[in-house]
């Protein structure tokens, strides 16, 4: 079970519509596969998904960084050594989702070499999760007609509306249009993206403190340390940590300052050896834990799903696995089905995918 090689390979998939939030727009999922191959002929897989004007992340980036710098720190380690590998991808600051990625695919090889899901290594509590879908800006109709969608094809019932837009009323309208629509069928939570400032935020939850929100996610800036403090104070709902919270160390500073109630867990952003060290730390000083999006295609996603289905805390609320239905095409031989709102983990060796290679040759940008 020696690591023997790693591969990161480009590749573009365009959307089927621009998604649109607070903090940029994308329109085409430029993503890179990693692959770890093994001695015993094995080869583990997954996904990094940029997203530079989060992480500073690109993609060119995340293949420079594995190929330079990881590959040489972790081709010749075993499989089990992950607290190794751990510690060597930390010698590099920043790169959260090139380290997420080499770390799931050595997951996936070592699921695999085992014969066992990786869901089941991880904890195995459930085999299915709930899925919450994202919308996206756009005008209260259009948002409602694909909440309506998503109800009726894929029988999803919990929505994350991003907000965070000037003039705010626009997306308190948007919000409130749902719940007329759909009245108790639907759980509602909002995400901002760091949109709003700290009173705008106080504003906006007070308008729509009658529509029964579960969450509020990010509204304002993390480093508006005193804001978001005094913000938080003021909601009766929890508030989400999420892209201000990309190390357990910042877990821990923001819940100290009470600056958070919730934390959003992206296997995308941590794989699932440091996800797992959130996780847990989720659950010693109490806060309430929802599986993330970090607009992962499928095999993102059935990352996320393994993970999240492993763990008591992190199945309870519906997780954010919906949004490769926006891509145009993806590359997995069997795609993902959502049924009944859920996504249920697979049966087979490692995360549980198999990839398509002739949808690789025709996405990938080395072309090699």
């Amino acid at each position: 079970m020696k690591i023997t090689a790693i591969e990161a390979i480009p590749f573009a998939i365009p959307y089927r519509k621009p998604l649109r939030f607070a903090s940029g727009e994308v329109h085409v999922a430029e993503h890179v596969l990693v692959r770890v191959h093994t001695d015993d002929g094995v080869v583990g897989v997954a996904e990094a998904p940029p997203r530079p004007f989060t992480y500073g992340e690109t993609q060119d980036g995340i293949v420079a960084v594995i190929e330079q710098i990881f590959t040489p720190a972790i081709v010749g380690l075993t499989l089990l050594e992950r607290e190794v590998v751990t510690s060597r991808l930390n010698r590099t600051i920043g790169n959260p989702t090139a380290k997420a990625a080499v770390d799931m695919a050595i997951w996936d090889a070592l699921g695999q070499s085992l014969g066992q899901p990786v869901a089941e290594l991880l904890g195995g509590y459930t085999d299915h999760m709930r899925v919450s879908h994202m919308l996206g800006f756009d005008d209260p109709a259009t948002m409602v007609a694909e909440a309506e969608k998503m109800v009726d094809t894929y029988g999803i019932t919990t929505f994350k509306v991003k907000v965070g837009r000037r003039p705010m009323n626009l997306d308190t309208a948007v919000v409130r249009a749902l719940r007329d629509r759909f009245g108790d069928q639907i759980d509602l939570y909002v995400d901002g993206n760091r949109g709003w400032t700290a009173s705008e935020s106080a504003r906006a939850m007070a308008e729509m403190a009658d529509l029964g929100l579960l969450f509020a996610e990010e509204l304002c800036p993390a480093d508006d340390v005193l804001g978001r403090r005094w913000l938080v104070s003021k909601l009766n709902v929890p508030f989400i940590a999420d892209e201000s919270v990309p190390t357990p160390a910042d877990v821990t500073r923001e819940s100290l300052a009470g600056a958070m109630t919730a934390v959003s867990i992206k296997t995308a952003r941590t794989g699932f050896s440091t996800s797992r060290r959130v996780h847990h730390l989720a659950e010693g000083l109490g806060l309430e834990v929802v599986i993330g999006n970090q607009i992962d295609g499928q095999v993102g996603t059935a990352c996320a799903l393994a993970f999240g289905s492993a763990f008591a805390a992190t199945s309870r609320y519906a997780g954010e696995l919906s949004n490769f239905l926006d891509m145009s095409d993806d590359l997995l031989t069997e795609p993902l089905q959502i049924r009944d709102g859920r996504l249920h983990t697979s049966a087979r060796a490692g995360i549980g995918f198999e990839i398509d290679d002739d949808k690789l040759t025709h996405y990938r940008l080395d072309r090699s």
